[in-house]
């Protein structure tokens, strides 16, 4: 198969930590060709009778190590260790058979275009994952919401007032924006907190926007779940990211530690009663955050920890995802 990968730049990616990169390494493994590009690199020309998408994509190839050198030969980005990247060209849609978004929040209004870009390469004939559709619907934080049946008690809004009565209902509570990832803007805090009024002014910009107010939950402490559903079918394994002692943040981007560990009886539940429901809406590849046995976030844009739980389980996550792509989509 032809994958594009859209994502952030190609140099910003990590390679003994990004998702993105165990995809890769598992389609090459596979025998498939690879593509990136970012977003931006999509065009549109339309007239009356039809839309004609460009893509400004780099080939990638695996870089084969020499035997007498430890550097590798590079060609077009240097500051690239883990793959060669051919010159961009521009290419139609109709050169990939596959599309796969990649690229970080913030969900902003460069990602929303993003997506409705990618609606037109769906339009177009290219299948994309996860779908730009589904990705405009299932807001990451907002999302759980539809599934309050296995959700930490929490509040949506831009009200001041109610955000602050929210907090007397609870010994803690935690407070993040809608858009954010990787523990950005999270707050953990109390009622009796004389700082809880600037936090809350600070976060709903004076309440012009909305933030998600949830009951803390005490069992961050072993750890913030990540819990994989590939086509609707959990990933045997889950990520417990552990917050540095003293700490509240679990995510990696945050200090967390990464400890791969077997799903439990209730993550396993809310998987299965998940992933049928969000797969069918074109969600391919998803990430349900989950503290004890409550999902506090499902993600949906660029779920990660593909790497860490194949460095320390039997599973290898990246040919899980594309031996999933080949049943689903291989003509």
């Amino acid at each position: 198969m032809r994958l594009l990968f859209l994502g952030d730049p190609l140099t910003s990616l990590k390679p003994a930590k990004d998702s993105t990169i165990a995809m890769i390494r598992a389609a090459w493994r596979r025998g498939h060709h690879c593509w990136y590009c970012q977003p931006e690199a999509i065009s549109l020309r339309y007239n009356t009778t039809e839309v004609t998408p460009r893509i400004v994509a780099q080939c990638l190839e695996p870089i084969a190590q020499s035997p007498t050198s430890s550097a590798p030969e590079q060609k077009a980005i240097p500051e690239l260790s883990w793959a060669q990247a051919g010159t961009a060209e521009q290419l139609g849609h109709k050169d990939f058979d596959l599309a796969i978004m990649r690229k970080d929040p913030p969900f902003n209004e460069a990602y929303f275009a993003a997506t409705q870009m990618l609606t037109a390469l769906e339009q177009a004939g290219l299948p994309v994952i996860n779908r730009p559709a589904a990705l405009r619907d299932h807001g990451e934080k907002m999302a759980v919401l539809e599934f309050a049946t296995y959700a930490a008690p929490g509040l949506v809004s831009s009200n001041i007032k109610l955000l602050r009565d929210f907090a007397g209902s609870y010994e803690k509570v935690v407070y993040k924006p809608l858009d954010a990832m990787g523990g950005a803007g999270v707050f953990v805090t109390s009622s009796a907190d004389p700082n809880l009024p600037v936090i809350l002014e600070m976060l709903t910009q004076n309440e012009a926007r909305a933030i998600m107010a949830q009951m803390y939950l005490p069992e961050i402490s072993k750890g913030d779940k990540r819990v994989l559903l590939i086509n609707g079918t959990p990933v045997p394994y889950s990520l417990a990211r552990i917050p540095p002692e003293g700490a509240s943040r679990g995510n990696l981007a945050a200090g967390g530690k990464g400890v791969a560990q077997a799903l439990s009886k209730d993550d396993l539940t809310i998987a299965l009663a998940l992933g049928p429901v969000l797969a069918s809406r074109g969600l391919f590849l998803v990430g349900l955050d989950i503290i004890g046995n409550r999902l506090t976030e499902i993600n949906v844009t660029s779920p990660t920890g593909f790497q860490e739980i194949s460095a320390q389980t039997p599973a290898d996550v990246g040919d899980l995802f594309i031996s999933a792509i080949e049943r689903s989509f291989e003509a």
